[in-house]
């Protein structure tokens, strides 16, 4: 009776049923969509067993070919698709590429007119984490060309091994054997044999030469996400008394620099970018400048450059002119083009009474990379200028005229 009190507590555990041991984790995933279905089996039929959304961390438990077994932070195992999930290295991309374009410059708002997907990755099979409404309104901040080829997902690669069952080959009986001969001697494994041993899911595919391009946008949402949409289901913001003296080309980006008044109305002074042709590696071909006519009461053309080959970001910021001795701040723009050595140059546009004058530019080193990549926040900052042109043409003549005047008149 003494050690009944030990003996009760020793049982009541005993009885107990302890929880069945977790399978080990073989790798790491992260759910890829805006939210999708975890299933109790392999058939994409079989009941649902969790919904895990964009973001949410995935422990990979076994993998069957395309189709992998996880398991959730609440210890919910189910199966999903290898399109439906992330790599760690993938999910890094997007959050860098999400923290770069909160410091990119927009380039104007966007609209569609249906529901559009946005993607990881400029590419039509890529996860899609979030999607733009019907009339829903994004920040253009990029462009890029992509080729048109199937979707490879990196989590492929990511380091899971495939569960293929090992089919055992039936035992002859004694009677039903033969003499067996004497083995040839086997040939020398080819140089590249760990290549060749590789899986066809287990490395990129190969972008054929063939292969048609694809205009993406980088995108920005109004809570801060970035992702790639396909630039032609996009149609910029600017009002339709603009738009329409588009003559087909399709609108890149636009901004404005002022205010009309006239009467009781204001209209904006417009800049916007074009481009001619889809699929083209810069970003637009000509820039315009639109301005309100107070004595016809509609838009008329201030300033337009054609034929020109441009790249992204343009940029809208007050410019610094120097008129006589006195100094003065006007509105003004920035385009990157290829100016006709060749080379690349950063001008910057003063906006002076009704007309653009261009005022510097700035020798400019733009990666052949595009939006939305380290490379491209690189290019846009800009290469080390000459001191001669790092100023603008008004402030060295001032300078020079100075010079001159201490040259003849010295104390």
């Amino acid at each position: 009776m003494r050690f009944l009190p030990l003996i009760i507590p020793l049982v009541w555990l005993a009885g107990c049923r302890s929880e069945p041991e977790r399978a080990p984790a073989i790798g790491e995933a992260f759910a890829g969509p805006a939210s999708f279905t975890l299933r109790e089996e392999l058939h994409p039929r079989s009941a649902a067993v969790a919904t895990v959304k964009h973001g949410d961390r995935l422990e990979i438990l076994q993998r069957r070919r395309h189709v992998f077994r996880v398991r959730t932070a609440e210890n919910v195992e189910g199966w999903a698709e290898a399109r439906q999930l992330l790599a760690p290295a993938e999910m890094g991309r997007l959050r860098a590429t999400a923290e770069r374009a909160a410091q990119l410059p927009s380039q104007g708002r966007a609209t569609v007119y249906d529901p559009l997907n946005i993607h990881t990755e400029p590419n039509r099979s890529a996860p899609s984490f979030e999607q733009i409404p019907e009339h829903g309104f994004v920040e253009v901040l990029g462009h890029q060309l992509a080729p048109r080829v199937p979707y490879y997902s990196p989590i492929l690669s990511a380091g899971a091994s495939e569960d293929r069952p090992v089919r055992k080959k039936p035992k002859k009986k004694d009677d039903e054997r033969l003499p067996s001969l004497p083995m040839p001697k086997a040939p020398p494994p080819p140089p590249d044999w760990r290549e060749l041993s590789k899986s066809a899911s287990q490395t990129a595919p190969k972008v054929p030469s063939g292969a048609p391009m694809e205009d993406w946008s980088l995108v920005r949402t109004k809570t801060g996400k970035a992702g790639w949409v396909l630039t032609r289901v996009l149609v910029m913001a600017i009002p339709d008394e603009v738009a329409q003296y588009a003559e087909g080309h399709r609108i890149t980006s636009y901004f404005s620099l002022g205010d009309v008044r006239d009467g009781e109305n204001v209209k904006p002074i417009w800049l916007w970018t074009t481009l001619a042709r889809t699929a083209q590696p810069y970003n637009f071909d000509s820039y315009r400048v639109f301005i309100w006519s107070t004595r016809r009461h509609r838009y008329e053309t201030a300033n337009i450059e054609r034929n020109l080959e441009g790249y992204f970001p343009v940029t809208v910021q007050p410019v610094e002119i120097a008129e006589g001795r006195r100094a003065s701040t006007v509105p003004g723009f920035s385009l990157i083009v290829r100016e006709k050595d060749g080379k690349l140059a950063r001008r910057t546009y003063a906006f002076v009474g009704q007309r653009a004058r261009l005022q510097k530019r700035i020798p400019w080193t733009l990666p052949a990379a595009q939006a939305g990549s380290a490379a491209y926040d690189a290019a846009v900052q800009p290469s080390a200028p000459p001191a001669g042109e790092q100023k603008g043409v008004f402030a060295r003549i001032q300078e020079q005229l100075n010079a001159w005047r201490r040259r003849w008149f010295k104390p």
